[in-house]
């Protein structure tokens, strides 16, 4: 899952952004309202953390242009704004939740997963392919009961392919919900995890789920 951290403290935002890769998410962070309304609108990011009080334009501002321009990714307002009428603004402006500075991180992470996990954005707790298994809160991985030890990146790339089970994802899809906006999609880093992760996900099984489609990307299905 990749999540775009906007908040112009530099030391809020880097605390955010760090406990967030700890939970191995892919995060971006923008400290103006300028440079976040560039990075929502060129990439699909799974989850926004937005706080209100920016430079350029503020965060309701860039809520309402985001949905007016039918981008729908989830909005966690973050401010030290905790007055009713302003958590009302946030919400008319399109935002899903509102969390009032100070605030606890595991507080954060718990309203972040529950984002994550609304019907509308098609996600579940456990994903299941034809006996694989992967937990999203546990970040557990199994197939047919055998447990899988997965590093950070190979959890986050293992998410995205199974919320897209069946579905051709080329690598610049990848780069772009796996990594963060610094990656370099020029190099073999994302051939080389897809041939870990497969060794991990394929090894002892004679179904193979995780397939190389020639020049257009990689797809995770039965092939039974």
């Amino acid at each position: 899952m990749r999540i775009l951290v906007v908040d112009d403290e530099k030391r809020i935002a880097d605390f955010i952004s760090r406990g967030l890769k700890e939970e191995d998410y892919a995060v971006d962070v923008a400290y103006d309202g300028k440079q976040a309304s560039f990075l929502a609108e060129i990439n699909p990011y799974d989850l926004m953390i937005l706080d209100i009080m920016l430079p350029t334009y503020e965060g309701v501002e860039i809520c309402r242009q985001l949905r007016a321009k039918k981008i729908n990714v989830p909005i966690l307002m973050l401010t030290a704004r905790g007055a009713i009428k302003d958590k009302v603004t946030g919400f008319n402006a399109g935002a899903d939740d509102y969390l009032t500075k100070p605030f606890h991180f595991e507080e954060l992470l718990a309203r972040i997963k529950v984002l994550l996990r609304r019907p509308a954005t098609s996600k579940t707790s456990v994903l299941k392919v034809d006996g694989l298994e992967l937990n999203q809160l546990s970040h557990e991985a199994k197939r047919s009961g055998k447990i899988i030890a997965l590093r950070s990146k190979e959890f986050i790339l293992l998410e995205y392919l199974m919320l897209n089970a069946g579905e051709v994802i080329s690598r610049a899809m990848i780069s772009e919900h796996v990594w963060n906006e610094k990656f370099d999609s020029m190099s073999n880093v994302i051939d080389v995890h897809v041939r870990n992760l497969r060794n991990k996900i394929d090894e002892g099984f004679k179904n193979k789920l995780i397939h190389t489609m020639r020049g257009s990307g990689y797809v995770l299905k039965d092939a039974s």
